[in-house]
Order: C-alpha cells, then sequence, then structure tokens
C-alpha cells in the first residue's frame, strides 16, 4: 500500500487538504490543460499502462493476506493441521514476495517515464530561454528562473512517481479493502463507517495547525538562506568589508535564526501533537471493534480469525482513505508546476531565425555594417531610444561613437549585435539585413567586448574555449598571445588550468579585460564592437588592453563606444549621439574644427579620467 503525499507535502504527513492560494492564483493566470500534459506522457503510454496494471495487482494480492490469516487462526492453528500450516505460511510469504518485486518494478517503470518527461522538459525550457531577449533577464530575477529549471520540474516528478501512483494504489486500496471488510463482517463494517469520519475531521484538525506553523517555518528559513546567499557572496563580503557592514549583517542573520529556533520548536511539537492523535485514533478503532465482536448482541457469532483478519483490514484503510480525501490539493498543486513551467515554454521568441535564412559565408564575409533609417524603442518605452539613424561603416574600418549618458550609444551596438531589433529600418551587414540571418551567424560575425565582464567559475582554458568548443589549444594560447594575455597566463603555477574564481575575482579588471578579448578573438569576428572596453580601468591598465585592442581590431571593421577621447582619436569617423539622434558625423580633425558638441565635450576635458565622466556629460548635454 502507498502513502498519499501530495508534490508540496499536503496529505496525512504534511498538512491539511487546503489549495494553496499561490497555486489557485497561477491556474487561473495560466490554465494547464490536461490535454497538453497527457502529450508529455502518450510516448510512454504503453509504460503507463503497466504501470496501473503493477498497481491494481499489488494492491489485490496484499489483500489476501487477511484471508489467510483468517484460515491460519481458524483452520490451521486449532485443528494443527501440519500441511496446511505451511500452504497458508508459504502464501502469505509469497504475497509478500510477489508485493515487494511488483512495487519494485513498478516504481522504476514510473520513475523512469517521469525523469524522461521531466528531461525533455528540462532541455526545451532551457533551449526556449536561451532564446529570449535580453528584456526578458532584465525584468525576470535569475532566481525565479532557476526556480522554474529545478524546484518547479522537480516537483512536476513527484506529481508523476508519488501522486499519480499513489492516487491509484489508494483507489485501488481503498475499493478493494472495504469489499474484503463487506466480505468478512458487514456488521464491523458499519461500525468502521460510523468511527472514521469523526477520526479523519480529528487528524485534519490536528494537521491544520501544523500547516500554519510549517508554513511560517518554510519563510523564515527561505528569508535565511536569502541572507546567506546575499551576504556570503563573493560580492556580498565585499560590499560588506567596503560598507562595515558586517556586525549588522551578523545581528540580523541572529534574529532570523532566533525566530527560525522558536518555530522549528513549535512545528515539532505540532508534529508531535499530530502523532499522537494518529496514535489515538488507530488504537481507538481496533479496541471499539473489539469490543462490538465481545458483545453478545454485536458479535453475531464472529470467529477469532474473522476479527483479527477484519482488525488488519481496517488499519490499511486510514491512510488511503486520506490520501483521496486530498486528491483535491493534489491536483491543484501539480497543475500548478505544470502551468508555470507552460508559461516559460508559451513565452514568445522576440529575435529568432528567419523562416529562409541567408547564409553568409564566413570565408567570404567583408564586415560592412550600415545602418538604414534604424529606429529602436524599448518594449514599455515612451520615447525612442534611437530614432532616424544612418550611418556607413565600410569594411575594415573604425567607427567610434560618443555621446552622452542616455544617448544611445550601447544600444546602437546592441542592434548591431542583434541583441534587440530594430523598431524601424534595418542594420545590415554586407548588404543583408540581420534579421535575415541565422543568429549563430550573426554571432560568428560580430563579436563585442564590454566593460562588465564576465568569465565562468572554471579554468582559464575552458572560458576562452566557451567561445568555440571545438579550439585547439595552440589556437587558444594565439588567441592570448594576441590579447597580450598568454605571458600572464603562462606564468600561473596552473597555466591556463588556473580556475579564475567566481565571476573572475581572482584577476584585476584588466586582466579579466584582456581574457575576455581573447575568448572574443577565437570566434574570429569580422565586426567587432567595444562597448566602453576600458571606461572602467586605471590609465594604465586602460592603456595595456587599449594596446591589445589595437591589435586585435587591425584589419576588422571595428565599432568603438568610449567616454574617454584618446581611445577614439584615431578612428575613421566619429558620430555624435545626442537624445537617440547623430548630431555630428566625421573624423577627430573635422569635428575638433567645427566647434560643436565634439569640440565641446573636448574642451570640456573629456580626455581624463572616467570619474571626470559627469562634467563631460553635462556639456554634451548643454552644449
Amino acid at each position: 500500500m502507498s502513502d498519499a503525499f501530495g508534490p508540496r507535502g499536503g496529505g496525512p504527513r504534511g498538512g491539511p487538504a487546503r489549495r494553496d492560494p499561490k497555486d489557485v492564483k497561477q491556474l487561473e493566470t495560466h490554465p494547464a490543460e490536461l490535454r497538453r500534459i497527457g502529450a508529455l506522457f502518450l510516448p510512454f503510454r504503453g509504460r503507463l499502462a503497466v504501470v496501473v496494471v503493477l498497481i491494481v495487482a499489488s494492491s489485490a494480492i496484499a489483500l489476501a493476506t487477511p484471508f489467510l490469516i483468517r484460515r491460519l487462526i481458524d483452520e490451521a492453528i486449532p485443528a494443527q493441521d501440519v500441511r496446511l500450516l505451511l500452504l497458508l505460511v508459504g502464501a502469505m510469504l509469497a504475497v509478500a514476495v510477489v508485493g515487494s518485486v511488483l512495487g519494485v518494478f513498478q516504481t522504476w517503470l514510473s520513475t523512469t517515464v517521469g525523469q524522461r518527461v521531466m528531461h525533455r522538459l528540462r532541455t526545451d525550457v532551457f533551449t526556449h530561454l536561451q532564446r529570449q531577449s535580453l528584456d526578458f533577464f532584465t525584468r525576470t530575477r535569475g532566481g525565479e528562473v532557476q526556480s522554474r529549471l529545478t524546484h518547479d520540474i522537480g516537483g512536476m516528478q513527484s506529481v508523476v512517481t508519488t501522486a499519480a501512483t499513489s492516487i491509484a494504489s489508494n483507489l485501488t486500496t481503498v475499493v478493494g479493502t472495504a469489499v474484503a471488510m463487506g466480505a468478512l463482517s458487514w456488521r464491523l463494517s458499519l461500525l468502521s463507517v460510523v468511527v472514521l469520519p469523526p477520526a479523519i475531521w480529528l487528524t485534519r484538525k490536528v494537521a491544520l495547525m501544523r500547516r500554519a506553523v510549517t508554513t511560517r517555518r518554510q519563510r523564515a528559513l527561505a528569508d535565511l538562506h536569502g541572507q546567506v546567499e546575499e551576504s556570503l557572496s563573493i560580492s556580498g563580503v565585499l560590499l560588506a568589508k567596503t560598507m562595515g557592514a558586517g556586525p549588522a549583517l551578523s545581528q540580523r542573520f541572529a534574529r532570523g535564526s532566533a525566530d527560525l529556533l522558536d518555530l522549528e520548536v513549535r512545528a515539532e511539537l505540532a508534529g508531535r501533537w499530530r502523532m499522537a492523535t494518529m496514535h489515538v485514533v488507530f488504537s481507538a478503532i481496533p479496541a471499539l471493534i473489539y469490543l462490538m465482536a465481545g458483545l453478545p448482541a454485536t458479535s453475531g457469532g464472529m470467529t477469532i480469525g474473522t476479527l483479527v483478519a477484519f482488525v488488519a483490514l481496517q488499519g490499511t484503510l486510514f491512510r488511503p482513505l486520506m490520501g483521496l480525501l486530498d486528491v483535491g490539493v493534489q491536483v491543484t498543486s501539480s497543475l500548478a508546476l505544470f502551468s508555470r513551467v507552460f508559461e516559460y515554454l508559451d513565452l514568445s521568441v522576440a529575435i529568432d531565425d528567419p523562416a529562409q535564412p541567408v547564409d553568409l559565408d564566413p570565408g567570404r564575409t567583408r564586415g560592412a555594417v550600415r545602418l538604414d533609417g534604424v529606429g529602436f524603442t524599448y518594449p514599455g518605452g515612451d520615447r525612442p531610444a534611437l530614432a532616424g539613424i544612418d550611418l556607413d561603416v565600410p569594411a575594415g574600418t573604425s567607427l567610434a561613437l560618443v555621446g552622452a549618458t542616455g544617448s544611445g550609444k550601447s544600444t546602437l551596438a546592441s542592434l548591431v549585435a542583434r541583441l534587440h531589433d530594430p523598431t524601424a529600418g534595418a542594420v545590415r551587414i554586407d548588404g543583408v539585413d540581420l534579421r535575415d540571418l541565422r543568429l549563430e551567424s550573426v554571432a560568428r560575425t560580430v563579436g563585442i567586448v564590454s566593460q562588465e565582464t564576465y568569465l565562468l567559475h572554471a579554468t582559464i582554458r575552458e572560458n576562452l574555449r566557451y567561445a568555440r568548443p571545438g579550439a585547439s589549444d595552440e589556437e587558444i594560447e594565439q588567441a592570448a598571445r594576441t590579447a597580450q594575455v598568454h605571458d600572464l597566463i603562462a606564468s600561473l603555477p596552473d597555466g591556463y588550468d588556473t580556475v579564475v574564481g567566481a565571476r573572475g575575482h581572482r584577476f584585476s579588471g584588466g586582466e579579466k579585460q584582456r581574457i575576455a578579448i581573447a575568448r572574443t578573438l577565437l570566434r574570429d569576428p569580422r565586426v567587432l564592437v567595444l562597448d566602453e572596453a576600458t571606461s572602467a580601468l586605471d590609465t594604465r591598465t586602460e592603456r595595456e588592453v587599449q594596446a591589445a585592442l589595437d591589435v586585435v581590431s587591425a584589419g576588422r571593421t571595428t565599432i568603438t563606444i568610449a567616454h574617454r577621447l584618446s581611445t577614439v582619436r584615431g578612428a575613421d569617423l566619429i558620430a555624435v549621439l545626442d537624445r537617440g539622434q547623430v548630431v555630428e558625423l566625421g573624423d577627430h580633425d573635422t569635428l575638433a574644427a567645427a566647434g560643436g558638441r565634439y569640440a565641446a565635450l573636448l574642451a570640456a576635458g573629456g580626455e581624463a579620467a572616467a570619474g571626470d565622466r559627469t562634467a563631460a556629460d553635462r556639456t554634451l548635454t548643454t552644449a
């Protein structure tokens, strides 16, 4: 017999049969169709049919034990019939062995089916989220994405292997047990019908108290986990040390731990009360049955074997009956899990491969970039971030974008890499609209080096090979040499097998930047976008990284975004942006002599350190 426990702790052990309001709300906003859920399991319908047959068979076989006990007590033992005794005992052992084997096989089948469905869902959701635009990840917490990929899909496994199978098992057990009890003694069966409802009510009432305390305990535990995650990460520890917030964080953690201590004690007591209630119920019902069987008016000539068999059967009825009463909660919570996963699968893909993509031969790609009447408005934005941008960057030349913060420089660069699609106009490479290219072709053609360098918590070699998994060690080292970081890596004790640490904190900003440049180089892009790649570095480190970038940029079409004009003086073309529009266009000498906004930026000390950026921006805005 299987106990019925819902995927979120509902049922006799976890709490009362009460729907979680969050589950109900989730299903109201994004219903989970049973047809769609069934389609996930359709390829395994044969195995599921076998699982159902095994559940029914094992439950039916288990019902034979009380009848064997009755014959054992009423016939074999009193008559000292050794042959019948051995036969009945052997049959009891056979029932136990067969039931156990069937149970193991049923568990293997249901778990295999469940895991294969979960595997498909996990990979589908992960792949689908990879296709989402940056807007989705901007507005969605990373923890929420992780929760749906791991916790929700993991909970769905419980639906398949526990909730669904336990419902089938409990239903079979309750029906079979009720029929067997009626066959043994209809008088005692009537007593059970009268006694069970108040016993169930009492157990559920105590479970309701425990559920309330357990919910508060889980919330407090989640808060404590959140504090640990925020405070003991590398970034959290760095922030706490620089802000002197360590004592305050310790006090906050101590308060949370003290609250959890109190709730843990109360939850344990509530659980003990529930177990005590269950013990009373399990003791009271057999006692009443024995009383009824012992009274001449109600015994009806019942034999000892019948009484023992009936008590054994009645003891198997309580838990599955409670489980069936919780079916509503199990179904609601299970559908809510499917709903949350389907909600992600139903997200529209804003930027996707075209139906009929244009092939761009990597060997013949020149890297000429052209923006024709490009405009872009962020979703929900009240004004365009870019409007009417017309720029032509011939292959192998360089374009510099300058302007105040918020003028649209990074937005324009993101359109060139197709991280967004323009809402007006078109961005073309070698005359082909980026929207007509495969995303893989765009990523192979356009490389980005940004100010915020992200390194995986892995070795340097693995970080570099992330750009091109099939790259050889020689190609990796050549890219590092070109980025002028090979000597640094070679000087480390573990060389390219050095683990960079969380987010690359083991290296300085300039070192991380050069590793990122080497990683981009492995893809050998014809178009290179440098999005303020040196703005967060000190002057000396900036020179080192800029020297690497100069080497890297040779022969490539380069689009550079920078606040420090020293990094863009040599650009073939400089575009000054303001409020999403190009207000000046020309080379350094031409713009400096024109006396416009670019000249104003020079006069404001735009070549100073990044800390002077505000003054320069103010000049750009008011000039």
